[in-house]
């Protein structure tokens, strides 16, 4: 690959790890819910699951995403 290559990061940034966990939170207490036969917690959870990607988005612009001057790569 070259120097220019324009890696996105593979979401290890804050704002990737945020929406992920939000989204596993929601995905848990979906199935949970969905065992115990409780619909209006399915549906709520399914609301948090469509909340994790937008959450991620807004810490992404707000520079805490790959690219953003408040993110710092850890090394590895």
């Amino acid at each position: 690959m070259s120097a220019e290559s324009s890696d996105p990061g593979h979401g290890h940034s804050p704002a990737a790890w945020t929406a992920i966990i939000i989204m596993l939170i929601g995905v848990i207490a979906g199935v949970v819910a969905f065992w115990f036969d409780q619909p209006w917690v399915v549906l709520g959870s399914v609301v948090v699951v469509i909340i994790g990607p937008i959450v991620g988005l807004i810490m992404a612009k707000a520079g805490y995403g790959v690219n953003g001057p408040k993110y710092q790569p850890k090394g590895h």
